[in-house]
Parts: C-alpha cells; sequence; structure tokens
C-alpha cells in the first residue's frame, strides 16, 4: 500500500513512480517485502523481522533501519511489532499487524499541518503511538490506590499476585519509554542528513515528550514499592495483634498453671488436701486472677 504527500494532503495512490517523487510512504506485509527488489534491505529485514523485541534505530550507508516493539496493553492479546526505513524524503513500513495502516488512517483523518512533509508523518506516526499512553498510566494510578485502600480496610485477597502482574506491566512500559527516548533522540540527531533543520526539532519535541512518560512510571513502580511496604507493614500490625492476645492468654494462665503444679504434687503432709473449703476457695483463687489480670490489661492498654 502506498501514500502519497502533496499539497499539505496525504493520500493513498496506487505506487507508480514511487521511487522517483519525495515525500512517499509504503506499508508492506513482510511477504509483500520479500518479494521487494530491495534485496540488500530485504536482507536486513529478514536477519531482524524474527527478533522485534524492542525499539530501536540503526545508521547505513545510505537509509535509517529500525524496529518497534509496543508492548500489550489490557484488552490486547498480543505485542505490536513492526520494522520501517527511513530514506530521503521515503519511508517504508513492513507490518504484518495492521497497526501501521490503522494509525496512518488516523493521520489522514485528521487535519495536516501546513508544509507537510513525510518528516512531520514520521513525527505525527509515533506521537500516535504513545498520545493516549497518560489515560493508561493514569488507569494504573487508580488501580494501585484502588489496592491501597483494600489493604487499609483489610479486605485485600491475593496482593501479591496483582502487586507482581502490575509492577510487571510498568516495567515492561518503563523500558518501552526508554527506548522510544533513544530512538526520538536518535532521529534528532539527524545523522544521515535525511531531515531538514526546521523538522527535526520535532524529534526532539517527541524524545522530550517519551522521557516524561518515562518519568511518570518510575513514579509509578515507586508508588507501588510504598504500597507493597504498607502490606507488610498491615501484615507485620497484624501478627503483633496475635502475638499481643497468645502473651496475654499466656499471662492469665501462667498463674493457673503454677496452682495446679503446686497442689498437684499430692505431699502427705499438704493441710489444704483435707480442709473442706480447700476446692472451692482455689476455684474463687483462680477467677480472682483472672479477673485481676484482665482489669490490669485493660488499665495498661
Amino acid at each position: 500500500m502506498y501514500y502519497k504527500i502533496e499539497n499539505d494532503i496525504m493520500q493513498e495512490t496506487n505506487g507508480e513512480n514511487w521511487g522517483k517523487k519525495p515525500d512517499r510512504i509504503a506499508v508492506f506485509t513482510s511477504g509483500e517485502w520479500e518479494q521487494a527488489v530491495q534485496i540488500r534491505a530485504s536482507y536486513l529485514l529478514e536477519q531482524n523481522r524474527d527478533n522485534i523485541r524492542f525499539c530501536k534505530l540503526e545508521s547505513y550507508a545510505d537509509f535509517l533501519f529500525g524496529t518497534l516493539h509496543i508492548p500489550r496493553k489490557r484488552g490486547q492479546e498480543n505485542n505490536i511489532g513492526f520494522a520501517f526505513y527511513i530514506l530521503e524524503n521515503k519511508l517504508i513500513f513492513i507490518d504484518d499487524t495492521d497497526a501501521v495502516k490503522k494509525n496512518i488512517e488516523k493521520i489522514m483523518s485528521g487535519k495536516l499541518r501546513k508544509g507537510y512533509t513525510v518528516e512531520r508523518f514520521l513525527y505525527d506516526f509515533l506521537v500516535s503511538l504513545i498520545e493516549e499512553d497518560i489515560l493508561y498510566l493514569d488507569q494504573i494510578e487508580k488501580d494501585i490506590t484502588k489496592m491501597e485502600e483494600l489493604i487499609l480496610a483489610g479486605e485485600v485477597e491475593d496482593f501479591n499476585y496483582q502487586m507482581l502482574g502490575l509492577k510487571k506491566e510498568i516495567s515492561r512500559l518503563y523500558r518501552y519509554y526508554s527506548q522510544l527516548t533513544d530512538l526520538g533522540e536518535s532521529l534528532f540527531d539527524n545523522e544521515m542528513d535525511f531531515f531538514g533543520k526546521d523538522d527535526i526539532a520535532t524529534f526532539r519535541i517527541f524524545a522530550d515528550r517519551v522521557a516524561r512518560l518515562q518519568g511518570e512510571t518510575q513514579v509509578l513502580r515507586e508508588y507501588a514499592m510504598q504500597v507493597q511496604e504498607v502490606y507488610q507493614s498491615e501484615i507485620g500490625i497484624r501478627q503483633n495483634d496475635v502475638m499481643k492476645v497468645l502473651t496475654m492468654v499466656t499471662i492469665i494462665f501462667l498463674p493457673l498453671t503454677l496452682i495446679v503444679g503446686w497442689y498437684g504434687m499430692n505431699f502427705t503432709h499438704m493441710p489444704e488436701l483435707s480442709w473442706t473449703y480447700g476446692y472451692p476457695m482455689v476455684i474463687i483463687l483462680s477467677f480472682a486472677i483472672v479477673v485481676g489480670s484482665l482489669w490490669v490489661f485493660k488499665k495498661k492498654m
């Protein structure tokens, strides 16, 4: 599928004279690209297609080669990965997921700025990958806040499992934004002089936006760690409460155990053994010890 940018309008074209005219964009599937005439670039893709696990940009003699790996979000089954080539005034995507086509259609449906070029399109395309991410990060923050509230209410279940999932998700996003930042800075450096001086500033803006998202994910990582510490503190408090109850029970029954042991010796000349009121007095004494201990505990607490 081919697109052209002319007179600040982007539209689909048949691809005739694609290589001879500026500001052209092409989207291929991997199968279509293997049949393309650019043998050298096809070989590069073959070496990297199965290893699209991160975002990167590599410089070659007369083109730039890059890959984008977008981690899956909630509601998505798989990660999104595709490759792209940047030539002078041209951009080629190799994508089997239809993600590139959807983003291009989204850009085409909007109003293009004056003096639109393939460089401006590349900026808009990269921004379209992250424009809703701040809302997604906000949803993750709300999930962490909800878990914190449930912890304080003592209603949380499977906390470690849920928190582990959130921390993994945040970690994936943090690495993704870190790689996107490096990619944006590489585009800004304009090592191959493919971009005009007026256009490369947009790539700095993109890198700054991604860096801010990376900072937000770092804040979420720290927040998740704080909530985990709150959970551990709550566990410690509950354990202390249990130990307090066990200590109180032990202190109360320790004197009673002493009495039982004392009068269980059955020595011959123990006067209490033959005393008529010995048994009731032991009961009264034990009851008084229990009541007295409870009163002391209540007064001290």
